[in-house]
């Protein structure tokens, strides 16, 4: 698969700076991704995010896309205008679709992927041996899919 660069893209002063790519690893059922800062319009790193290439079991519960913005700049839709350029970067890839999941109780999240226009699937049960349940926990996930 061949990685491209975006770094001159922006939303809305947001931009995203490659941090590093990660390959295929079939092996463990991983698929190749891309893993950025979130920087603002002042030229700070405001958080991170990742784009999956492709589509799994394991990707529908864990999503395409995941992102973290710093508390200190939180509040300010940084993770949404981050999401729209990954967007562009999945359509880049041919994806059709892609998921986007959080926690139910993390209403930012939520509200995130709602202002990204995805369609509520609901919130679903994690398989018993689904990474997300045996390492942190957690017990189901809301999920969004988004129609490129």
């Amino acid at each position: 698969m061949e990685f491209f660069d975006i770094s001159d893209r922006k939303c809305h002063g947001v931009s995203l700076s490659l941090d590093r790519v990660s390959p295929e690893d079939p092996e463990r059922g991983w698929v190749p991704a891309y893993h950025f800062f979130i920087i603002n319009e002042k030229g700070e790193k405001v958080g991170f995010c990742d784009l999956r290439i492709g589509h799994s079991e394991g990707l529908y519960y864990g999503g395409n896309i995941g992102y973290t913005v710093y508390d200190a700049y939180r509040g300010r839709h940084y993770a949404e205008k981050a999401v729209r350029l990954l967007f562009e970067l999945a359509k880049m890839h041919d994806m059709g679709y892609l998921y986007i999941t959080c926690q139910p109780q993390n209403i930012p999240s939520r509200r995130t992927c709602e202002r990204l226009g995805g369609e509520f699937l609901g919130i679903v049960d994690l398989p018993e041996d689904n990474d997300m349940r045996v390492n942190d926990g957690h017990t189901c996930e809301c999920i969004f899919r988004y129609e490129l």
